[in-house]
């Protein structure tokens, strides 16, 4: 008998452990028991881990009740090696799973996941004020241009489109002044998350250089491009090394800097005598929106930028990297002062998955 843990998606959590089973084996409904089914005489656990990324697999994990197979939209490298170790069984909607429960066995691949696609209504515009929200920003639309550099009619556009998407509550104030609450922060993350990824600029240049120690090498570096006059911040695994040191050893490294264009990024490697070359350890990337540089921080000795925009580039960088930016949003004392606020001693997760609010975040102004 399968039981299924969540209500919402039983029926496809059902639908996708069916389309896996191997021919033959039987699979019928329990009388009585909502989307229960007898697999081959067995009884399953399963329980639905959303889109099933590595923190997602993770909750559903420490759960009271154990799964025996998670099923998701897409379980992502880190999540599915967290299954593998913890002795789950996985499924996902592109087909591919791997199920070893007493004489149930399923090995298959599945389809490539489709190209992510920017999220109706998700501008850039929405995207930076996501950013400067999830930093702290106060929900109005006064601070919002304040941080961002936005015109009030983008912050304006941004909060409603947020607010109508579910993701922030309106107050009962209006005007400028009146603030949006925060509705649901991890799901304000994720929807961050998806979009600021299918948003990301694709230009990028890799450069050599010959450092052992990247943030040593990259703090040399942006002097030199503080020198010029060039504004940029680390991301990735040597912004989160100094931010929230989970990877250990970083060899390579990625840096946003404040261009549009690969010329651009030519000319920022030349202000400070680096080569463009194939396959080389430090990647310069374009600002991928107009806050970045508004809420860099020095830590460290490193500029890094924002914590949801280092979060994001962990995710897309494999199993190691979606460790760390689980780590990065749960496991660390948060170093950032994000719009002027004061330094806080606790975890990100303790700032923003404790209950809402009546202000955007604990941290506003």
């Amino acid at each position: 008998m399968v039981t299924i843990l969540n209500n919402e998606p039983q029926e496809r959590a059902v639908d996708a452990l069916m389309a896996v089973l191997p021919a033959g084996v039987e699979a019928d409904p329990v009388c009585g028991s909502g989307h229960s089914l007898i697999v081959a005489g067995r009884k399953l656990v399963v329980a639905w881990a959303g889109k099933g990324g590595l923190g997602d697999v993770r909750r559903v994990l420490a759960g009271d009740r154990g799964p025996d197979v998670v099923v998701a939209r897409h379980l992502s490298p880190g999540a599915r090696e967290h299954l593998r170790k913890a002795g789950v069984g996985w499924v996902d909607e592109t087909g591919a799973a791997e199920i070893c429960v007493g004489s149930i066995v399923v090995s298959r691949t599945g389809r490539p996941p489709e190209k992510a696609r920017k999220p109706q209504r998700w501008t850039p515009a929405v995207v930076a004020v996501s950013e400067a929200l999830l930093c702290g920003t106060r929900g109005t639309v006064s601070e919002t241009a304040r941080v961002t550099g936005l015109s009030t009619g983008s912050c304006t556009n941004a909060l409603r489109v947020l607010t109508e998407l579910g993701l922030l509550e309106a107050g009962a104030g209006r005007g400028r002044g009146s603030a949006r609450s925060v509705a649901d922060r991890r799901a304000l993350l994720d929807a961050y998350v998806t979009a600021a990824t299918a948003l990301r600029p694709t230009t990028s240049l890799q450069v050599g250089v010959a450092w052992r120690d990247p943030v040593a090498g990259l703090i040399e570096i942006g002097a030199g491009w503080d020198r010029a006059g060039l504004a940029w911040a680390a991301t990735g695994g040597a912004a989160a090394g100094v931010v929230a040191p989970h990877l250990g050893v970083v060899t390579t490294a990625e840096v946003y800097v404040d261009t549009t264009t690969i010329l651009g990024l030519e000319a920022a490697a030349g202000a400070v005598g680096l080569t463009p070359i194939d396959g080389g350890r430090l990647t310069l990337r374009p600002f991928p929106t107009v806050v970045i540089d508004q809420l860099a921080e020095t830590t460290g000795g490193l500029r890094v930028a924002p914590w949801p925009r280092i979060y994001v580039d962990l995710v897309g960088a494999g199993v190691r990297g979606e460790e760390a930016a689980e780590h990065l949003l749960g496991g660390h004392r948060c170093p950032m002062r994000s719009c002027g606020a004061e330094r806080h001693a606790a975890p990100l997760s303790a700032l923003w998955f404790a209950p809402s609010t009546t202000t955007a975040h604990a941290r506003s102004s």
